[in-house]
């Protein structure tokens, strides 16, 4: 009996539970991935992301075709039209068993629940597999097997359960046929051409390689680099592990074998704990459907009146808003699609706070420029940095854009690379330009007065309480 894997969020041969599980029933397999462009779109994915995966889809083809598993390229449009599509893909090919590893988003688990009452009608099992975090989705719970809110509590019982769980890695598996001819597909969907250029190479490989130079080389100064984006402090594994070319697993072992063989303690831990705040964000999607449909976490911040967003949010987009480093920040976003992490909570908080504008605004617009948009991870930084959602930032705690310019960038060197119309200003003005002097000539005076609109959004985040 023929095995189908199909790929979605997992474009890798190794550590893949899926993979693994079609391969040790000792008969043919198949594997398939989705191409469904208006459901991208819905999803607000961007050219960077659509061209990312579609490269990594063909050199995962390459890989499977090593292994004696062809990879067909299936055209639907939406999630709907998927599901009959893969149906008639299963049974042209007297298909009896499809393997796939879930997914938490709303639509993604619709998807997935009406796939598999449609195989189960004609006879075909269907085989899902809990992959996409270190420790299974809706495992790490508290005494009275409640989900966690709350980072920190999730944080240590999410250790504990490695200490005692010992996770391992699902090897490459042996082959299981003769090599074949690897497909492709070269065809970008309309609406998705023109992406940025490349972030990192293409390829599991790729990303391997880029993980291991991070810990051989930058991962002991993680801890006091990873915040100034002037400098390569972070591992930039984001794009793989949004789009499931390594899993959090590979991260994880491949971070304690370094603390082991005696490399920098603080800052392998560091980097750890962002592997559990992927892995926390993903069981809040699991558990609370809400925060994947456009609704806040915490309810009652649905009360909040958002103000229009007009021409302030447009001048966020372009990086036109007279705050250096949020402008700077946005500017590196539009160009590279990507931005570093720090400044998404920069220009998040600014936008939701001191502009005051729905971050459902903001959680789409990164969708649609990030090469590494993530659902679960996007969702949780803006519902964060908006105080709408699980372990917020409380309200009261509202950052100053240009007090964290003159933190993380001291010398003006990320915010000179990416406005060059400050370039001449001295080290001091480049984080304050309207302070002390003229305004360089071509960059617009602040949208919005930092401190006045501070106290605004505290008064009506209170309000809601009265």
């Amino acid at each position: 009996m023929t095995q189908l894997v199909w790929f979605r969020n997992d474009l890798r041969v190794a550590d893949n539970a899926a993979l693994t599980a079609a391969c040790k029933q000792q008969q043919p397999v198949l594997a398939c991935f989705v191409i469904t462009p208006e459901q991208w779109r819905e999803h607000d994915w961007s050219p960077a992301r659509v061209r990312f995966v579609l490269e990594h889809a063909n050199a995962l083809s390459e890989e499977l075709a090593k292994l004696g598993i062809p990879l067909s390229f299936i055209t639907a449009t939406t999630f709907a039209n998927s599901v009959e599509k893969l149906k008639e893909f299963c049974q042209c090919e007297s298909i009896r068993h499809v393997h796939f590893n879930e997914e938490y988003g709303v639509n993604e688990r619709r998807r997935d629940k009406a796939l598999k009452q449609t195989l189960d009608t004609a006879g075909i099992a269907a085989n899902k597999y809990r992959d996409q975090t270190v420790a299974p989705v809706g495992s790490i719970l508290t005494q009275q097997e409640e989900p966690y809110s709350v980072f920190t509590p999730f944080s240590r019982r999410w250790r504990s359960w490695i200490d005692e769980a010992r996770p391992t890695l699902f090897p490459i598996p042996e082959p299981v046929a003769d090599a074949v001819e690897p497909s492709h597909y070269d065809d970008i969907p309309e609406g998705f051409d023109n992406p940025p250029p490349r972030l990192v190479e293409t390829g599991e490989d790729a990303a391997h390689r880029q993980l291991e130079q991070f810990l051989d080389n930058r991962a002991g100064d993680y801890k006091s680099l990873r915040d100034l984006p002037s400098v390569d402090g972070t591992s930039l594994l984001s794009p793989y592990l949004a789009n499931g070319v390594l899993s959090g697993k590979q991260c994880l072992i491949a971070a304690r074998q370094h603390q082991g063989m005696g490399g920098n303690q603080e800052g392998l831990a560091t980097w750890t704990n962002e592997i559990a705040w992927r892995d926390f964000y993903i069981n809040i999607l699991y558990h609370y459907p809400r925060v994947s449909m456009h609704r806040a976490f915490k309810p009652e911040t649905e009360a909040l009146h958002w103000n229009t967003p007009g021409e302030n949010f447009e001048a966020w987009k372009s990086g036109n808003t007279g705050i250096p480093i949020v402008d700077a920040a946005m500017r590196q976003l539009n160009q590279t699609g990507w931005m570093h992490n720090r400044l998404r909570m920069i220009t998040a908080m600014f936008l939701t706070k001191n502009l005051f504008i729905d971050w459902r605004l903001g959680e789409a617009y990164f969708m649609s420029k990030l090469v590494d948009g993530f659902l679960a991870s996007n969702n949780g930084g803006w519902q964060w940095s908006a105080s709408t959602g699980t372990d917020a930032a409380p309200y009261f705690r509202v950052f100053n854009p240009a007090t964290q310019s003159e933190r993380f960038d001291p010398n003006g060197e990320f915010i000179r690379k990416y406005l060059p119309e400050l370039a001449k200003l001295d080290n001091k003005r480049t984080h304050q330009p309207w302070v002390g002097g003229v305004i360089p000539g071509g960059y617009p005076r602040p949208i919005v007065d930092l401190k006045e609109s501070r106290k605004e959004a505290i008064a009506k985040f209170q309000a809601l309480k009265n």
